[in-house]
C-alpha cells in the first residue's frame, strides 16, 4: 500500500491513456449474469417492480449479494435515480473488505472498472486529492460489495465517473472525513454498500435488522459489525448525513428467506435513501 499522492486542484483532467488499467469484473457470471443481455433484463426486470416514489436521493445505503437474493431490495432505491440521470454524474462507492484484510481506506490505480455493461471511468483526480486514503490494488481486485452496485448505476445513470473506495480497519470517523472531502452538489452520489445481519433463523434476523433500521432512521451510529457488514461505511454516513440535515426513508427490508433462499440461516438486506 501506498499513499495516493495529492495532485494540484488547477489540472485539468487527465485524458484516458492509450493503455488504461482496467480493473475487470470479478463476479460477473456468480453474483449477476455475465452475459450483457441476460444481466440488463434481469436489472430492469428488479427496476420496474419498483412502484414507490421519493424524493431525489443524495445518499443511500444498498446490499451486495448475489441478485437473487438482493437484487428486488437494492431496486428500491436505484429505481429512485432514473429521473435524475442527467445531473448526477460522479458516483462516490464505499464498500467493505471481504477478502484481503487491511488497515485504512483503500483507492485503486485503474482507469476503468469493467461489468458486462461496459467501462466506467475512475475520477482519479479526486482519488488524488483525499487525505486519509490509500493507494492499494489488492483491496480492489476480488471486492464484490462495490461490483453489485455497478450494473444498477450503469443502467439508471448511464455515463458518470466513479470514486471506489474499500473500506479495512478504520474508525466511522475516518470515513466520514473522506465523505465531507468528496460530498459535492448534486451532480454527486453517494452509495454506501452493506449487507446487515449474517446466518441467523428468519425470525431472529427479522429482529436484529428491524433494531438495525431503527438506528439508521434515527441516526445511531451504535450499529456494529453484527448489525451490518459495512457498519463503517453506514455510520460515517449516518454521521455526515446528519450535519448536513439530510432526512432518511427507508425503502425496503428483508433478507435472502423473503427473496430467494432457506430460512434457517439467512442475510438481511435493507435499502435507505438520504435526502
Amino acid at each position: 500500500m501506498k499513499k495516493v499522492s495529492k495532485r494540484g486542484s488547477d489540472k485539468p483532467r487527465p485524458t484516458a491513456p492509450n493503455n488504461p488499467r482496467v480493473r475487470a469484473s470479478a463476479v460477473a457470471g456468480m453474483f449477476y449474469p455475465g452475459e450483457r443481455g441476460e444481466l440488463q433484463r434481469q436489472v430492469q426486470q428488479f427496476l420496474a417492480e419498483v412502484s414507490v416514489r421519493t424524493p431525489r436521493p443524495k445518499a443511500m445505503i444498498q446490499p451486495h449479494a448475489g441478485y437473487i437474493y438482493s437484487g428486488p431490495v437494492a431496486a428500491a432505491a436505484y429505481s429512485q435515480l432514473q429521473q435524475h440521470a442527467e445531473t448526477i454524474t460522479r458516483v462516490i462507492l464505499l464498500g467493505p473488505d471481504h477478502r484481503v484484510g487491511f488497515r485504512g481506506i483503500a483507492a485503486p490505480s485503474a482507469d476503468y472498472f469493467e461489468t458486462p455493461l461496459g467501462r466506467i471511468p475512475v475520477d482519479q483526480e479526486a482519488l488524488g486529492s483525499l487525505e486519509g486514503v490509500v493507494l492499494f490494488d489488492a483491496a480492489h481486485q476480488q471486492e464484490h460489495s462495490l461490483e453489485v452496485q455497478l450494473p444498477f448505476l450503469q443502467q439508471v445513470l448511464g455515463e458518470f465517473s466513479l470514486v471506489p473506495l474499500v473500506i479495512g480497519s478504520v474508525e466511522p470517523g475516518e470515513v466520514a472525513v473522506v465523505l465531507r472531502q468528496l460530498w459535492g452538489g448534486d451532480e454527486t452520489l453517494i452509495v454506501v454498500s452493506s449487507d446487515l445481519s449474517h446466518y441467523h433463523d428468519y425470525q431472529s434476523a427479522r429482529r436484529i435488522d428491524a433494531a438495525t433500521t431503527r438506528a439508521i432512521e434515527h441516526f445511531d451510529s451504535s450499529i456494529g459489525s453484527n448489525d451490518a457488514c459495512g457498519y463503517q461505511g453506514v455510520r460515517g454516513l449516518l454521521q455526515v448525513a446528519a450535519e448536513k440535515g439530510l432526512q432518511e426513508m427507508t425503502l425496503d427490508v428483508r433478507n435472502s428467506g423473503d427473496t430467494a433462499g432457506p430460512r434457517d440461516q439467512v442475510v438481511g438486506y435493507g435499502s435507505y435513501i438520504f435526502y
